[in-house]
């Protein structure tokens, strides 16, 4: 046995409470080492009355295996060890490591312990962002509701994005097609900046307080979200606090009075130079118009976080985006956090990290972040095609396993953003492509944002050519994508299973997993290839949620042919 791969930490990914009386554990072994891991449980004040039940292995990825285990605490509190075999070994793991024998004199001393379940360590995920599906907008190019308050140098609505052109579009743009919202199956809208600034993306913010006037007003924002709550809608915006804009009143009056300001120590200046009155200055990346906020000072901290409550108790919206949330210091974050939720405790807080973020999701910052890594497999599997089905699943199973569950349902998963070309772009203009990658995340676990446009086909490369302006002609829509799109998130919103049920993986000759909560499963084939495959299923009736066809499967007739770049989401009958 290889001990050396064997891994396991409490208070941790691998041992975390998922309710008051529900604790997920975890175990990691080297990959095909172990056959069987037991878990010996129970109260360390009442050990005689101790369970011993059997983990099982629930993904692998490719070195590791992972056991996994949902448990209940008696009276709140835990201490366990486990038992690993194969065929040649057997080994105790403990706190102290493997061993052979444990005394059961020294059992108390070596023994694993969750101490006690506190009410305040659990991580509760607003539980509406598990059934969501956002909707991204780009407010600058989504419709001109009110040509009165556009910026005077717009450009014709379908022209070719440019760095600093404008468009046009406000908030009363996107109030005029909450329909087309609603329609398509869409409970979220996440908006990128909307406040003042000198942009069109609205990064460099200059006022915090301020809708940008070339998008409304507060009143306008009041009636969107308004509008949105309406039609069962959930609204986040977009939170910029690592960095405000050059024009920024508190920034500006550094500029001008140098060390005598009193927002001197808001910023990161790094020197004047004797006899220039120009300074230099920390900045987002290397963009001279957005200096970076310090948001370890206590001035800076409150002035953010009464942004923050300010507009959720003005406007209700239903949580922030948090833009580079990675660079920004993580005692704010937890400031953040429990400011906000003690608004709105139903509040998301989502970051904008493209890696590994375990750090910013324990339960005192972040509820989940937008998921690049799992954009990353998708766009090396479906995009690209240059994975096999076996890396993509060994894949996302590290990205399962890098995060507690409650984490994993509150990510934002996403094919694209305003920062990244469009995924039908990455995929060469393949639409079958792009719409398995859909399917696949309309049905995986978490949120799932889609980037406005993409449900009629609209196309564009890496930034500014994916913010194109909507097209709102629907005789030169995509239907085919549109109402694939339409399909899927009326699946998704009509199956439990699929936003709250477990997941695994169907071992087929292709991408094939299943989705179960208490007695219903679905079932989900994804042919990423451009012939068929087959697969056995096991015997009874099966409704294709896509297709509404049965599809009947006995003994003599259990193998079912999966066509080139399909998708099938099967519900058997009870």
């Amino acid at each position: 046995m290889n001990i050396q791969a064997i891994m396991h930490k409490p208070k941790s990914n691998y041992c975390y409470a998922y309710t008051r009386d529900n604790i997920h554990i975890r175990i990691r072994t080297a990959k095909d080492d172990v056959d069987r891991v037991l878990l010996v449980y129970g109260d360390k004040y009442e050990w005689e009355k101790k369970i011993t039940t059997e983990m099982y292995r629930a993904f692998s990825d490719d070195l590791y295996d992972y056991y996994t285990i949902s448990i209940t605490a008696t009276n709140n509190r835990l201490s366990y060890y486990f038992l690993l075999e194969n065929r040649d070994e057997s080994h105790y793991f403990t706190e102290w490591g493997v061993n052979d024998d444990i005394p059961e004199d020294e059992l108390h001393l070596v023994q694993f312990h969750y101490p006690y379940i506190n009410v305040a360590d659990i991580h509760e995920i607003p539980d509406w962002v598990r059934d969501t599906v956002f909707y991204q907008i780009f407010p600058e190019r989504y419709d001109n509701g009110n040509p009165d308050i556009s910026p005077k140098n717009i450009v014709p609505w379908d022209s070719k994005p440019e760095r600093d052109s404008f468009f046009g579009g406000d908030l009363q743009g996107i109030i005029n097609h909450l329909d087309h919202i609603k329609d398509l199956g869409i409970s979220g809208i996440y908006m990128t900046p909307i406040f003042k600034s000198t942009t069109n993306h609205k990064y460099d913010t200059t006022d915090y307080y301020t809708i940008d006037p070339n998008f409304g007003d507060k009143d306008t924002l009041k009636k969107l979200v308004s509008e949105c709550h309406k039609r069962g809608i959930k609204v986040v915006l977009d939170a910029v606090y690592n960095h405000c804009g050059y024009k920024f009143d508190k920034f500006q009056d550094v500029v001008e009075k140098g060390k005598s300001s009193k927002y001197y120590n808001w910023f990161y200046i790094e020197e004047e130079s004797e006899g220039n009155s120009e300074i230099k200055y920390e900045k987002f990346a290397f963009e001279q118009k957005m200096p970076k906020l310090r948001t370890s000072n206590p001035e800076v901290q409150k002035y953010l976080l009464d942004v923050a409550s300010y507009w959720i108790k003005e406007t209700d919206i239903d949580g922030w985006r948090l833009d580079v949330s990675n660079e920004v210091d993580h005692m704010f974050w937890k400031a953040f956090r429990k400011e906000i939720k003690s608004i709105k405790p139903d509040a998301y807080i989502v970051g904008e990290n493209w890696h590994d973020s375990q750090p910013w999701l324990q339960g005192d910052q972040f509820d989940g972040i937008m998921n690049y890594p799992v954009n990353y497999s998708c766009l090396k599997y479906f995009a690209k095609s240059s994975i096999t089905t076996e890396t993509f699943k060994r894949m996302i199973n590290e990205s399962l396993m890098r995060n507690t569950w409650q984490v994993n349902e509150a990510m934002m998963n996403l094919l694209d953003s305003h920062d990244t070309a469009r995924f039908v772009n990455l995929s060469d203009m393949d639409f079958r492509k792009s719409l398995l990658a859909m399917s696949f995340l309309l049905t995986f676990v978490g949120s799932t944002s889609i980037y406005y446009g993409t449900e009629i086909g609209l196309t564009g490369d890496g930034d500014p050519d994916c913010r194109k302006g909507m097209n709102w002609d629907k005789s030169t829509w995509n239907m085919t994508v549109y109402n694939m799109i339409q399909s899927l998130l009326q699946i998704r919103n009509n199956n439990k299973p699929l936003t709250r049920g477990s997941f695994s993986w169907i071992d087929c000759d292709l991408l094939a997993y299943k989705r179960s909560l208490g007695n219903e499963d679905i079932y989900v084939y994804i042919n990423n290839n451009d012939n068929c495959k087959y697969c056995t299923l096991t015997n009874g009736t099966y409704i294709d949620l896509l297709k509404n066809e049965e599809i009947v499967v006995s003994a003599d007739k259990n193998r079912v042919e999966f066509s080139e770049y399909s998708v099938n989401i099967l519900k058997k009958k009870n």
